[in-house]
Parts: C-alpha cells; structure tokens; sequence
C-alpha cells in the first residue's frame, strides 16, 4: 500500500515538473517572439512620374518600398531623416486612381505625400500630423525632432512659417508670412529652410527680399529681428 502511494506521489512531483517546465519553455517562446527585432530596409529605387498642379506636365519622381519584415508598408520618396537611434521619418509616396466615373480602368499616379514615422523596435509606421503642410508645395527642412517648412492654408492663399515637434500636436510656430503663389511648379512657394545649432535659429526665405529668423529656446519661439542678427 505504501509502495502504491509512494508512486502516485511520484508521478505528481513528475507531472508538476514537467508542467513548470512546458510553461517556461513557452514563456521563454513568448519573450523570444516580442523582443525579436524587425527589419527594416528600403527596396530599390523605382522611376515614376507624376503631374503638377495643372495636370498637363509630367514630372520625375524617384519612389522605393518600405519593408518592415519582409513585407511593404509604405512607399517612400527622398531621403530619411534619424530622429534618434530608434525613429526615423521619411517622405511618403503613394498611387492614386485618377480614374473618371465613365472609365472603368483604373488610371494610376503617383503622389508625394506627407511625412512617416517609423520605430525600428516595434515595426510601426505611422503618418505624422503637420499643420498645413501642402504636398505640393511645402518642402521640410529636418533638425533633431524638429521639421520647418513653409505651410499653405486651405483657401490656398496664405503662406505659414510653420516649425513643429514629434510628439506635439500643435506647431511650436505658426506665422503668417505672406501670400502664397499657387504657382503650378511643385516646392516653389519657397525654398527649405535653414538651421542653425548655436543658437538654435531657423530662417524662412518665402521671397527674394523677404527674410524670417525665429529662434527656440526650450519649446519658446522668438523673432529675430534684422538689427539683433546684425549686432550678433
């Protein structure tokens, strides 16, 4: 009788072992499949075209898939920029159908769209919200986290300096700096704006005899004037 137990005790103490065992096998399975790191690469570099604003003049356009793990999440144009050693932002491109209800083919064209950002950790792509940032016109201008750009309101007839964050939902600055031109050639209500470290400044050029310095301290937006850049 003794013997009888000392055997079912037995196969218990085995039985619980092998359970602890399975269950830290499969635990140690589930932290190997969260912590695997994804990979991130760019395809290779594909020639396309796609109109200006009134549609009658093709123009060049360079477009590359983006892979996170093999599969395409996004396409993008012109190169990345690294936020940090974990996110980068790159231009987004895409395919539209440019169609008419009475045509049943789909008529393909590519655009430029906005930024994305992308986790090298976690695989994530997500499309960055930038106020009236036009893609067309608008052409961005990346320093650490922050991108400036010349923006366009929805009427089409202002033109914004614009210097937003990643992370903040609204622009750090958001100035009128005069009308916009509408003019049918892509980036040419004005040219990227220019960065400097030392202090940090960011200088708008929306026309030819027009010259806009702001300066960020520590999220704080100030306007240079003409005399201080001057004394300095």
């Amino acid at each position: 009788m003794t013997s009888k137990m000392n055997c079912i005790k037995l196969r218990k103490v085995l039985a619980w072992v092998v359970g602890c065992g399975l269950a830290l096998w499969l635990g140690a399975g589930a932290c190997e499949a969260t912590t695997k790191p994804h990979v991130i690469v760019f395809g290779k570099w594909i020639s396309a075209k796609w109109m200006n604003a009134t549609g009658e003049k093709a123009l060049d356009l360079k477009v590359r898939a983006l892979l996170v793990d093999t599969r395409v999440k996004e396409y993008t144009t012109g190169a990345p920029h690294d936020v940090t050693d974990r996110l980068f932002v790159v231009r987004r491109a895409f395919r539209m159908n440019d169609a008419l209800p009475n045509e049943s083919a789909a008529r393909w064209q590519w655009q430029r769209g906005g930024w994305l950002l992308v986790d090298r950790v976690t695989g994530r792509v997500a499309q960055l919200n930038l106020p009236e940032f036009d893609a067309f016109y608008s052409t961005a201008s990346w320093y650490r986290d922050y991108i400036a750009y010349c923006g366009v309101s929805e009427d089409g007839k202002k033109l914004y300096a614009v210097v937003a964050q990643v992370g903040r939902r609204k622009p750090i600055l958001k100035k009128d700096v005069g009308e916009a031109g509408g003019d049918a050639d892509p980036d040419s209500e004005c040219p990227a704006p220019m960065w400097e470290r030392s202090p940090m400044r960011v200088t708008f050029v929306p026309d030819d005899d027009k010259k806009v310095v702001f300066s960020i301290r520590n999220r704080v937006v100030d306007v240079v004037s003409d005399e201080e850049d001057a004394e300095e």
